[in-house]
């Protein structure tokens, strides 16, 4: 998987489990198994997971 983006502005405003996957260089599997009980907050659409671009940036740098 080739990851085009270089920036977090590149990325939407809600972010995708393909998003995350890319962001954190985790493979499809670890990255499903790691939002099936994540440290912030998700929303589910069925099967589809949502996740704020904000929420988790403030996570992942710690704020």
């Amino acid at each position: 998987m080739e990851n085009n983006i270089h920036s977090y502005d590149d990325y939407p405003s809600v972010l995708h489990a393909e998003d995350i996957q890319i962001i954190l260089r985790m493979g499809r599997r670890k990255t499903y198994e790691f939002l099936s009980d994540p440290p912030f907050h998700v929303n589910r659409v069925g099967k589809l997971i949502k996740v704020s671009k904000g929420v988790f940036i403030n996570w992942l740098e710690g704020k």
